[in-house]
């Protein structure tokens, strides 16, 4: 019920910011829209704490903003590395442990780890990831674990 609540509260939300109409009609469209959206959810059995993490709170934003920056600094050292006249790359596999306790923990990890430019997940086994790194450096980094920490961090 919780889970229905949050979903319908979201979609109310979203659809009054894209929409920036407020008179009766559109008002109620809107409400017919979520109300069907949310009854169809809930049909197809969707609406869980999987598809509505909202347990993550607040310190979603700060890893968010931490992974941009991760994400920034790893663009600019490969396209260095790629304007560079010497190819200095070191492609490389690792194993990585995760340490998240939930499914969703361990995707969030995986797909932190592949948006992040010079690295890619390439399979995940259970807790076990298997990563290819484009030099041994951004591979030290996740084995070093901060961003195993942070997601781990975000699903208490």
């Amino acid at each position: 019920m919780k889970y229905t609540f949050y979903l319908t509260i979201i979609l109310a939300a979203f659809w009054l910011l894209l929409s920036g109409h407020y008179t009766p009609f559109i008002l109620a469209c809107g409400a017919v829209s979520v109300a069907l959206t949310v009854f169809l959810s809930l049909r197809m059995r969707v609406v869980d704490e999987e598809s509505q993490p909202v347990y993550l709170g607040g310190n979603v934003i700060g890893y968010w903003l931490w992974l941009i920056k991760e994400i920034t600094l790893a663009n600019i050292d490969v396209c260095k590395r790629i304007w560079s006249p010497r190819l200095d790359i070191s492609p490389t596999v690792v194993c990585l442990k995760a340490s998240q306790k939930t499914p969703f923990g361990v995707m969030v990890y995986a797909n932190s780890i592949t948006i992040t430019p010079g690295t890619i997940c390439i399979d995940v086994d259970g807790n076990n990831l298997e990563v290819h790194a484009l030099t041994w450096s951004a591979a030290e980094d996740l084995l070093g674990g901060e961003m195993d920490k942070r997601i781990s961090a975000l699903e208490i």
